[in-house]
């Protein structure tokens, strides 16, 4: 059985294949003097995005390798689906880039280095996969519900809107 858990060696061949290009984007952008990680997205063996970490090059937290080629996927498909896709990342996803994964409905993510390999460089997502699995009223930043009178005027408009599009 193979790392992925199903599938023959040619699956197997396939994902080494983008994940080599997932890692090479990765260290290129070491070298443009961003952020060690970088992603493949791959829908019926061709790259429909890609994307390297441009957190400190963009100023934009949430600009991880992930999300990045997530969002240039999209709008090369001019879609907000990506089922049927896998992403390949250089390193395991952060519970906001797995996020958005669940998000963009894709149907795998494989990666290569793990969350503790990303420790070793000084990015500990720990913390955050800590703080997803406590109770609110003991996170750090307070996380307050505030309903005020038109708290459900934007949901009763979406559900009165006749030609939204479901997602």
């Amino acid at each position: 059985m193979n790392r992925t858990g199903s599938g023959a060696g040619s699956r197997q061949h396939d994902d080494d294949r983008w994940l080599n290009q997932a890692v090479a984007l990765a260290t290129a952008n070491v070298a443009e003097g961003g952020g060690p990680f970088g992603a493949v997205i791959v829908r019926d063996g061709v790259v429909i995005g890609t994307g390297q970490n441009r957190v400190t090059r963009d100023n934009d937290p949430t600009a991880h390798a992930e999300v990045v080629a997530i969002r240039a996927a999209c709008n090369a498909l001019d879609d907000f689906s990506l089922a049927g896709a896998t992403l390949y990342a250089s390193c395991e996803p952060c519970p906001l880039c797995l996020a958005a994964c669940l998000w963009s409905r894709l149907e795998r993510v494989v990666y290569a280095a793990d969350r503790d390999d990303a420790r070793r460089a000084g990015f500990d997502d720990s913390r955050f996969y800590d703080l997803l699995a406590t109770d609110r009223a003991a996170w750090p930043m307070p996380v307050v519900a505030n309903r005020i009178a038109t708290t459900s005027d934007p949901i009763d408009a979406w559900l009165a809107r006749p030609t939204k599009v479901e997602y």
